[in-house]
């Protein structure tokens, strides 16, 4: 897997037998969506911190070890925590200047300690820093939001790459996010999301954003 655009090798290692065999949702990804826009959102996505795999967890700790100065304080003082047998980034209570005006009232307001003043991501910014791709060090659960890889049900299916939809968002998390959800005035997800599906066509050794501007095989 060369050129894999992250330093956690075992967990890129996992995602990709998944997506090499993953079934592309075209439906999905013609939704249309707004590009990220961090003055607007102010990172609500990052708000209650980000799934890490035991590898991501491990090399955070070593990046706060190496150079703490590279992050806020709050992460240089706990930045990774464990809630319902899951590894998360730790968050913190978050000003009221910090919410995005129409912040999900059923989101707890807080932030992933790794976020900036200006809603930027510390380890997206070390980074650029570094000269790597700007995902390089940031949890690959993160940097796929909003695009998520459905499990396979039972032995005989296929993993699903798609969007979750306001009617199936049970977590009522991805399509309450202004990346994730719906809107009008957007374009579709297959362009507003083409960094995402470029990262993970290296992963998979597909070129998926082909795939999506291919007739699909239903139609």
């Amino acid at each position: 897997m060369s050129g894999i655009p992250t330093a956690f090798t075992n967990t890129a290692r996992s995602l990709r037998s998944q997506l090499r065999e993953a079934v592309l949702d075209h439906e999905s990804f013609e939704t249309p969506l707004r590009p990220c826009d961090l003055s607007r959102c102010r990172a609500s996505c990052c708000h209650d911190g980000a799934i890490l795999s035991p590898e991501e967890a491990e090399h955070l700790r070593e990046l706060l070890n190496e150079d703490p100065a590279a992050f806020p304080a709050a992460a240089q003082k706990d930045a990774i925590t464990q809630r319902n047998q899951s590894l998360k980034t730790a968050t913190r209570p978050a000003l009221r200047h910090e919410c995005a005006e129409d912040f999900p009232s059923h989101f707890a307001r807080t932030r992933c300690v790794f976020l900036d003043d200006e809603h930027k991501c510390t380890l997206q910014l070390l980074s650029r820093a570094q000269g790597k791709h700007p995902w390089f060090y940031k949890p690959v659960s993160c940097w796929m939001h909003p695009v998520f890889l459905r499990p396979a049900d039972h032995a005989s299916d296929r993993p699903c790459l798609t969007l979750r939809t306001p009617d199936h968002n049970q977590a009522r998390f991805a399509t309450c996010t202004h990346c994730g959800r719906p809107d009008q005035d957007g374009i579709p997800a297959k362009e507003v999301l083409h960094e995402e599906l470029a990262a993970l066509s290296i992963l998979a050794d597909r070129d998926f954003a082909a795939e999506l501007h291919a007739p699909s095989i239903d139609s």
